[in-house]
């Protein structure tokens, strides 16, 4: 009767650290290949989402507020925000981001119908330089105004931003979004047009930026407007 012969208890551990080894090394290479996968689908799901975001057509404004602020950037954004004014939809209008060059008569050459406007019920910004500035202007005029809703006018691919940006710095007051869509926007999809998706994609990659910088940034007092008077206009 032949006895088998057990093998070394030490070779036994070796063995199964072996195996144990070769399954943790497998795992960690198909976690290391899935991350990447992971993050590029959140990024394309996301861009979906953005990009629904985007108004395609602009649609008319049955809300009124205290303010409404157009940010530069397109002429049609100051000339939408000019007739909203005129129409009521606000009572007083900030253009923010004005270059230092320019002066309010050609402002005005951009709404000759509404030219009493700019003497009485328009504020220019010169300061702001980008959406970050243009966010810290509009709150400083939101404060001295008093004002508690207000409409914002920019092209339709910055309005997100735009809302985040002054969403954040102005967390007690009402935003109300007035895309402006260009004519090539209302014409054709996105997709079909290499400038408009490019566009598209920049401004998403800034949108995720903001949000990202946003989320690690205290908000200023939520107070701070919502228990100031209006002021006189």
């Amino acid at each position: 009767m032949k006895i088998e012969q057990q093998p070394p208890i030490e070779e036994t551990n070796a063995g199964v650290s072996r195996c144990a080894g070769s399954v943790l090394r497998r795992r960690l290479i198909r976690f290391v290949c899935a991350v990447p996968l992971v993050a590029v689908a959140l990024l394309l799901g996301g861009f979906l989402w953005f990009a629904l975001q985007v108004a395609s057509r602009e649609t008319p404004l049955d809300r009124m507020a205290d303010g409404i602020v157009a940010l530069t950037g397109g002429a049609s954004r100051i000339t939408d925000a000019v007739e909203l004014l005129a129409s009521g939809r606000g009572q007083r209008l900030l253009i923010t981001g004005v270059a230092p060059t320019t002066n309010t008569a050609e402002l005005v050459r951009l709404a000759p119908d509404y030219q009493q406007w700019f003497g009485c019920c328009i504020d220019l910004d010169y300061s702001a330089v980008n959406t970050i500035g243009n966010a810290v202007e509009t709150r400083r005029w939101a404060i001295k105004r008093g004002i508690r809703s207000l409409v914002v006018v920019t092209s339709s691919y910055h309005m997100p931003r735009a809302m985040l940006e002054i969403g954040h710095r102005l967390p007690d007051v009402t935003l109300i979004p007035f895309p402006v869509v260009t004519e090539q926007r209302r014409a054709e999809p996105w997709w079909s047009n290499i400038r408009t998706a490019k566009i598209l994609v920049s401004e998403y990659l800034k949108y995720i930026v903001a949000a990202a910088r946003i989320g690690f940034d205290q908000a200023p007092p939520a107070t701070e407007v919502a228990h100031r008077s209006p002021a006189k206009i």
